[in-house]
């Protein structure tokens, strides 16, 4: 208990230092969701609420909600992998933006990446079910033992 309490503290100090462009989570709620990272099941949500000491201000209060899959393997991908049993979270690699964007200099727009470390593969704890998972499988075809990828999310390996 006193290691998962740590781990939020830590989570919700380096988070103090990251400013992330976040969304309402409804139109009337005033809460706004700054990760939600579906790969490693952790959403971290922040809205202002009134201060207990003094009513007249309000704070940010910030939110970090993580779900840890208990049957999860090491390698997703693979059912015979052995049971997963380490998690790390880093709100560096949570918050990270891959998504190229386009800046004006000089009168010329370049192409950017706002995030410093996207060509290394993000670990995963459970399926991201926008991405296509494959195993192989073992085929007996006349007689002689193929494998054959099979797929393990079929609605987004066969989406139009």
């Amino acid at each position: 208990m006193k290691s998962s309490l740590l781990l939020c503290g830590a989570l919700a100090v380096s988070l103090g230092v990251i400013l992330v462009a976040g969304y309402p989570l409804s139109p009337k709620d005033e809460e706004y969701v700054l990760v939600n990272n579906k790969c490693q099941c952790v959403t971290v949500t922040s809205k202002f609420v009134p201060s207990k000491e003094n009513p007249d201000e309000e704070i940010l209060v910030r939110n970090i909600r993580i779900i840890v899959p208990l049957q999860a393997r090491e390698n997703i991908s693979d059912p015979l992998s052995p049971l997963r049993t380490t998690f790390v979270y880093r709100m560096s690699d949570l918050c990270r933006n891959c998504e190229p964007a386009e800046v004006e200099l000089g009168g010329v727009i370049h192409q950017v990446q706002q995030g410093n470390s996207c060509e290394e593969p993000q670990t995963c704890y459970t399926y991201d079910r926008n991405q296509c998972y494959t195993s192989p499988v073992p085929l007996l075809y006349h007689g002689q033992v193929q494998h054959a990828p099979a797929a393990l999310t079929p609605a987004s390996c066969f989406a139009e």
